[in-house]
């Protein structure tokens, strides 16, 4: 790409928009901004969009639609449409949309790289594609096995009126959510976990502002082949084998999940007690970090042909 690329973000006050606002100081590109009284004038947004390279859209499902029909309409008349990254669950499992979790295997950070349209993976799939998806591929863990997660994230990825209540005095311990057991991560996780039958999603919100932990159980031996603890983490290590952000660490007796906050890491553990063949594997990371805006920054990287900055490692 010739010159320094343009970028704006639509909708950069909302907390995703922000976190990448201020992560785009990593990448050489030109961040261009409409006033703030403009924001929902849909002319300045055309406009907006028809003069910078990449849009990032941090907006409400619906409003990312109207945003990339937008974008279609100027490409559909003749004009330079911009690419796109979104941030919302609108397109996440779009077939006209690449998957942006440049992690997930062989070919998918070209994938982006090469892709107008990309999505950017939620931050409770982030956690839960990255361990189950190599056990499914290398046939340790069936696609119709019958699986739970169960995770817990800081409040700040939950909007504004969750944060405004958890920081108010005497906010809410805890709150477990979703309990409908239709939440709006499922169809993603089961798509790019490779599963056929969708897990049983739990999630919770707890006290704290940023971190995050997924967890999957395992009976060992319910497993499509015979493996141990030890296998099951080999499986993984081979996987993320020279990624500079997923890393897989030693098990411990206890995690915190605010350990990663503010970092754009993810650490995968396998917690096993061979005795009962139990096991249960977590993913630790930041919700606004490897899971929205950090993730965004590597496909924005991506997308406009740039080194990928170093992550955020606190």
């Amino acid at each position: 790409m010739d010159g320094q690329a343009t970028v704006f973000i639509d909708g950069e006050a909302g907390t995703t928009g922000l976190g990448i606002r201020q992560r785009l100081d990593a990448l050489p590109v030109t961040v261009r901004s409409i006033a703030p009284e403009h924001r929902k004038d849909a002319a300045a947004r055309r406009a907006m969009m028809e003069s910078v390279d990449l849009v990032v859209l941090c907006l409400p499902d619906a409003a990312s639609r109207e945003a990339a029909a937008m974008a279609a309409e100027i490409a559909a008349a003749g004009g330079r449409a911009p690419r796109l990254l979104d941030a919302s669950t609108a397109f996440r499992v779009d077939p006209d949309w690449v998957y942006g979790f440049p992690e997930m295997g062989v070919g998918c950070a070209a994938e982006v790289a090469g892709a107008a349209r990309v999505s950017n993976p939620g931050c409770y799939p982030t956690g839960a594609i990255a361990l189950l998806r190599p056990l499914v591929q290398a046939g340790l863990l069936a696609p119709d096995a019958p699986l739970t997660i169960n995770a817990v994230s800081g409040y700040s990825g939950g909007g504004r009126a969750m944060i405004e209540a958890h920081e108010r005095e005497g906010g809410p311990a805890f709150e477990l959510y979703g309990l409908g057991l239709e939440h709006k991560h499922l169809p993603e996780i089961t798509r790019y976990a490779g599963l056929t039958r969708p897990p049983v999603f739990v999630p919770s919100v707890g006290h704290f502002a940023q971190g995050m932990i997924v967890s999957v159980p395992l009976h060992l031996d319910l497993l499509a082949q015979p493996a141990t603890g030890g296998d099951v983490r080999a499986v993984l290590a081979d996987f993320y084998a020279g990624s500079d952000r997923i890393g897989v660490a030693e098990a411990e007796p206890g995690l915190s999940a605010e350990t990663l906050a503010g970092t754009d890491l993810m650490e995968l553990r396998v917690h096993a007690n061979e005795s009962r063949r139990q096991a249960v594997l977590t993913a630790r990371l930041d919700n606004l970090g490897k899971g929205a805006s950090g993730a965004a920054i590597q496909n924005i990287a991506l997308m406009l042909g740039l080194p990928a900055p170093a992550p955020r490692a606190g």
